[in-house]
């Protein structure tokens, strides 16, 4: 009898946790997913004419020939992928025109052999975006007209999810099978801006809503501070694994390591700080030698001042020594050609 209730518990046990989680794919489908995309390196785009996501999407400004020319120069030095943040906000204003020029935006990409990981959700930065016109930059801050998606008051608001759920339903159904798509990260960063496990309510949420459409490319929300309860949850739920690191050589192979554990593919979608030694040089043959995705941020320097370190603005605008992020300026030269050489050449390998 007691032997027969044990084989009982473990297949009510097997039952339970299949359940947790049927719409997350299997460690081996993963596998088998990434072996077909070849090494992934890339950059978190934007262009240098817009400030922001809004300033990108919105039909007023939304610069086909800009995207068009900087995702050449990205081509060129052997990139494949960029990583572009939409926000729920240009959507809403107008669901058919958004989807149509992301459309626009995929076959540009797709003209240059690059794919995209679009970002959905986003905790950083400004908390209350406003359709419309954007906000000049501020001179010397480091991206000074970034905004959250959703703002701060719809975030901290559950009664007002209604229209974040149509948004993220329509987005994937529209666009679930469109191979020119790499993967969707559903939330960047979740927990940035104090909101720490306040966001994970919205965090399971836009997972649900995502699960439910399924879409054929992977789901992911990248891991980026100690946060416990949020790297579980983002972990366990994320087809693919994705990081954000800016630290060093040895913190990045150490984190690596620690990943790989979990026999899933892995992809670093922010890294690259030069101040804070995370350089290509030093951190692509890490990325490289673990079969691991580059994605660093920013590629061309513009309106988002991200050649700015984070919390050490230049009051009058001027060009730091050092650049904080991106890789070439507004006329197509690379800020330093040692590397955009070095990126050509592994690339190429």
């Amino acid at each position: 009898m007691q032997k027969t209730g044990i084989i009982i518990l473990l297949f009510f046990c097997s039952i339970i946790a299949t359940a947790q989680s049927p719409d997350i794919w299997s460690k081996e489908k993963a596998k088998e997913w990434y072996k077909k995309q070849g090494w992934l390196v890339g950059a978190d785009f934007l262009p240098s004419t817009a400030i922001n996501q809004l300033e990108m999407w919105q039909a007023e400004t939304f610069d086909t020939a800009t995207i068009n020319r900087e995702l050449g120069w990205a081509h060129t030095i052997g990139m494949n992928v960029m990583r572009v943040y939409l926000h729920d906000l240009a959507w809403q204003a107008d669901p058919e025109g958004f989807k149509n020029r992301m459309n626009t935006y995929l076959t540009i990409a797709s003209r240059n052999k690059i794919k995209t990981l679009f970002t959905i959700f986003d905790d950083c930065w400004n908390p209350d975006p406003v359709i419309g016109k954007q906000p000049d930059p501020k001179p010397g801050v480091h991206n000074s007209g970034w905004v959250r998606s959703p703002g701060k008051s719809v975030h901290n608001d559950p009664t007002q999810w209604g229209y974040l759920e149509k948004y993220v339903k329509d987005v994937l159904t529209t666009y679930k099978n469109d191979d020119r798509i790499l993967m969707w990260d559903l939330y960047n960063e979740p927990g940035n801006s104090d909101y720490k496990d306040g966001s994970m309510p919205l965090l399971k949420k836009v997972f649900e809503w995502a699960w439910a459409v399924r879409p054929s490319q992977p789901l992911t929300a990248a891991t980026w501070a100690d946060y416990k309860d949020l790297n579980r949850f983002q972990l366990e739920s994320s087809d693919v694994i994705t990081i954000h690191n800016y630290n060093d050589a040895t913190d990045l192979e150490k984190e690596l390591k620690e990943k790989l554990k979990l026999g899933r593919p892995i992809i670093c979608s922010e890294y690259m700080a030069r101040p804070r030694n995370s350089r290509f040089q030093t951190h692509l043959p890490l990325f490289k030698k673990y079969n691991v995705g580059a994605i660093n941020w920013g590629l061309v320097s513009g309106k988002s001042n991200t050649i700015y370190q984070w919390s050490k603005p230049i009051p009058d605008g001027s060009e730091p020594a050092l650049w904080f992020h991106d890789v070439f300026r507004k006329d197509g030269t690379p800020y330093d050609k040692k590397e955009t050489d070095f990126i050509k050449a592994i690339t190429a390998k």
